[in-house]
């Protein structure tokens, strides 16, 4: 019996290393990350989960220092897409990467999408994390999520930085990506992320609950952009094709503390395609 249940442990503990050890990689991935880049999303040593309304929240703790919250784009966005971030911040912070509902290791729950509810869950995990307020760092459907943290959870926000959202409303550049186009664009990418799911069948209704609040219910307009109070540096590509440059650029002006930064050369994801230029920007931002 004895040597039974040593052989279980032996088994489970290679699957859980070969699972770990598989490189992560990010959607649409063109530059392939430093062979040492840690697994972030699917790192046990760094994992934690909590239960946030109908939902378990995976999320990632490292390094230590002053707390930085790192929020993914949606649909597909993941933690390791924040790679570089967590990297570089983790040296004198504490990073808080969480992977939001429905992403990754994180459960979608039964609620309707909100980004007030993502925005609930971010702020239950800062509070099980720490006492004290954090940065945040937001991409696309983060950076959205990142508006709503600063907004209703004021005292939790020291400075936000946001990246590919700005100014919002129903009709605008529409996300409407189906699960075969995104199967069809990068296999690779979704067998990985559907390996980490709690529930792997759910991913299309993933896909419809972020779509309808994105394309159909969400505005992020002057109403919600005066009510954040911290700085706030509102990051955009010049070739962006899901926000454009104005709209960035009313975000940052109507937020009373807001900042532009347009990356010259970037689309989407101007973080990853000029990670040389974003982070003197947001390092500078961050300490200043």
């Amino acid at each position: 019996m004895k040597n039974l249940f040593l052989s279980a442990v032996i088994i489970f503990t290679v699957s859980l290393y070969a699972q770990q050890a598989k490189p992560m990689r990010y959607a649409l991935q063109s530059i392939a990350a430093p062979q040492n880049t840690t697994p972030y999303g699917n790192n046990a040593a760094a994992g934690h989960y909590l239960i946030s309304d109908d939902a378990k929240i995976y999320y990632e703790i490292y390094g230590k220092g002053t707390p930085v919250v790192v929020l993914h784009g949606g649909i597909f966005g993941s933690t390791f897409e924040m790679y570089h971030f967590i990297d570089s911040l983790r040296v004198n912070h504490q990073v808080i990467a969480i992977s939001t509902r429905g992403h990754g290791k994180s459960e979608l729950g039964n609620q309707p999408h909100t980004y007030q509810l993502k925005a609930k869950d971010a702020a239950n995990v800062l509070n099980a994390v720490t006492k004290d307020s954090a940065d945040v760092i937001g991409f696309s459907d983060g950076g959205y999520t990142g508006y709503m943290l600063a907004s209703l959870y004021s005292s939790k926000v020291k400075k936000l930085v946001v990246i590919g959202a700005g100014e919002r409303h129903p009709g605008d550049q529409r996300n409407a990506f189906t699960v075969k186009q995104a199967l069809e664009l990068d296999k690779p990418f979704w067998d990985q992320q559907l390996a980490l799911m709690p529930d792997s069948k759910r991913l299309q209704e993933l896909f419809t609950r972020v779509q309808e609040e994105f394309n159909v219910k969400l505005v992020a307009d002057k109403k919600l952009f005066i009510t954040i109070k911290c700085p706030v540096l509102v990051m955009v590509g010049d070739h962006d094709s899901f926000i454009s440059v104005e709209h960035a650029d009313h975000a940052a002006k109507f937020i009373p503390k807001g900042q532009l930064s347009v990356i010259p050369g970037a689309g989407h994801g101007a973080f990853l395609e000029k990670w040389s230029v974003a982070w003197p920007a947001v390092n500078y931002f961050l300490q200043h």
